[in-house]
């Protein structure tokens, strides 16, 4: 019997981690095309059975602009000077739509996926990064709308778009150390999950989402800008639409802050996932 006619089996044994848990990120390498296959499948069962079906993606964003256009920058005239307030708000919408859908999808992914782990053997950090490649998709396909508008409106971006990625990077670090965290308690107290649907949306107000960090008073801007999705929002504006840029150093503080908070919080969720099936 030759080399290509034998067979051989293969054994994984997986024992339990005692002490600190192993991120082994190599293992979502080897897991890849697992990976696409969870993303196609979220991809797909998100729209089933909708009249509209992906065109929610598109269809949230707007409507949402339209509603802020009309409240906040109609009636209440927060809006800046010198730039469409629809383009204004809706650039800050997508990428507030970034960092909160890594945060809510990361936050429930363990809780999600709880049938499968108690099955099938797989790195369960996959879940977060299947929910990441989510909010980047949908990041991606609304971006289209945000061009045609920048089109309509004759606003075209300068040299400084090429500090977009640092910025997107900043809101996709934020939202995956805020779900990992979430993901933990989540899995013990399920109504928690809305508990973070609430302060997301109270976070949403305290960044220049709506009116424009102008109207923050100069005295305070310092203490604002400690808030790394302010510094987020204020410099996706001023890569695309030329308005005034974030402190460089509180940028540098947003990262500061978020990356430690990111492996710890990956810690966490690697020790979390180990009684997943006892509590779920």
């Amino acid at each position: 019997m030759n080399a290509e006619q034998r067979t051989e089996n293969t054994f994984i044994e997986i024992n339990a981690v005692q002490g600190r848990v192993p991120l082994n990120l190599h293992e979502i390498w080897q897991y890849r095309e697992l990976v696409f296959f969870f993303l196609w499948r979220d991809l797909k069962g998100r729209y089933r059975q909708m009249a509209l079906g992906p065109l929610w993606i598109f269809v949230g964003p707007v409507v949402n602009m339209l509603l802020f256009t009309l409240i906040f920058g109609k009636l209440a005239n927060l809006g800046p000077k010198g730039v469409p307030y629809p383009l204004f708000n809706f650039t800050a919408l997508l990428v507030w739509g970034l960092f909160a859908g890594t945060a809510q999808s990361t936050a429930s992914s363990l809780l999600d996926a709880r049938f499968l782990i108690s099955k099938v053997y797989f790195p369960r950090l996959v879940m977060p990064l299947v929910g990441i490649l989510t909010s980047i998709f949908n990041f991606l396909v609304s971006f289209v709308i945000l061009a045609i508008m920048m089109v309509h409106y004759r606003c075209l971006p300068g040299l400084e778009v090429v500090f977009l990625p640092v910025y997107l990077l900043l809101a996709v670090v934020c939202g995956l150390a805020v779900g990992l965290w979430w993901a933990a308690w989540i899995v013990h107290y399920r109504d928690l999950q809305m508990v973070l649907d609430y302060l997301l949306k109270a976070w949403m107000y305290a960044c220049p989402v709506v009116y424009a960090s102008s109207l923050i008073p100069e005295q305070w801007r310092s203490l604002y800008y400690i808030n790394p999705l302010a510094n987020v929002v204020d410099g996706v504006r001023w890569c695309l639409l030329g308005m005034n840029a974030p402190p460089w150093r509180m940028v540098g503080l947003g990262f500061l802050v978020a990356i430690p908070m990111l492996i710890l919080g990956a810690y966490h969720f690697r020790r979390t996932e180990r009684n997943i099936v006892d509590v779920a």
